[in-house]
């Protein structure tokens, strides 16, 4: 019995069990209270506008621990049903699990709610842990099944994107170099060292002009020109990558997609 009832448990709180009903309004039910969550973070910061509902705001924040704190425990209780060898020893199996990232980002959902009582009244301690309760929209990618895609392109284009972003640092540190060495003399309290000259290439590669800092030079303006047409395809570069891995994934859904209807009859559901 217990067993059995902790395989439903289990199957309820899987994200990637679709064909589950118990298991996609339970997810559901949760995206909206991270949403929420986040929501609420947002409207605490104007002082008027939470005096006026704190005790709806605190409310909210107890409902909203409570169903992480039993998320929690349900999950680290239900784990040893799952098909994962590495998770089927009562013991070492949850440990293993309970270091996982999704597991340490549910257990940082809740815990900064419990650790003042444990710790102290420290303010801007406290302040801090508030901020911590952001972390909780990261929950959110395990039930949106958009974020498997990104991970999955992530994955196929990691040493595209890391050559790339080698690239961009390589052609920073030159940029920074060139235009220190050109601009130094002429503004010195600017233009003072290599690593300071580094925001200002970082503004420039990505056309932004954040940093305040400009050459006057001829020669540092006619560096800064290249550099900020060079940029403008730089930070495309990665885009680009994107885009192909993203176009790549979506194929490979579709394909599978297909795979799967020629696989089963349409009308009765049965395996052709």
């Amino acid at each position: 019995m217990t067993r059995k009832f902790k395989h439903e448990v289990f199957a309820m709180l899987d994200a990637d069990d679709h064909h589950n009903m118990p298991s996609r309004v339970f997810n559901i039910f949760l995206i909206a209270i991270i949403s929420l969550n986040v929501l609420a973070v947002s409207l605490e910061t104007m002082e008027s506008f939470y005096m006026q509902f704190k005790t709806l705001f605190y409310g909210f924040e107890i409902f909203s621990v409570a169903v992480f704190t039993i998320e929690y425990v349900l999950r680290v209780w239900s784990v040893t049903a799952s098909d994962k060898v590495k998770y089927a020893h009562p013991l070492w199996g949850r440990l293993r699990f309970m270091f996982t990232f999704s597991s340490l980002i549910d257990l940082l959902a809740f815990l900064p709610f419990y650790l003042p009582m444990f710790i102290g009244y420290d303010l801007r301690f406290i302040r801090v842990l508030r901020l911590l309760r952001l972390v909780r929209i990261l929950k959110i990618s395990r039930y949106m099944h958009a974020t498997n895609m990104i991970s999955a392109v992530f994955k196929a284009k990691r040493e595209e994107l890391v050559i790339s972003l080698m690239l961009i640092i390589f052609l920073m540190i030159m940029v920074s170099s060139i235009m220190f060495y050109v601009e130094h003399d002429a503004q010195p309290n600017v233009f003072a060292s290599i690593p300071e000259t580094m925001w200002w290439s970082v503004s420039t590669l990505t056309t932004s002009g954040y940093s305040g800092m400009y050459p006057l030079t001829s020669m540092g303006k006619t560096l800064a020109s290249v550099i900020s047409i060079l940029g403008i395809g730089l930070v495309a570069l990665p885009a680009g990558i994107f885009a192909s891995g993203f176009s790549e994934e979506i194929k490979k859904l579709h394909d599978a997609h297909e795979a799967h209807e020629k696989k089963y009859c349409p009308y009765c559901g049965k395996e052709q």
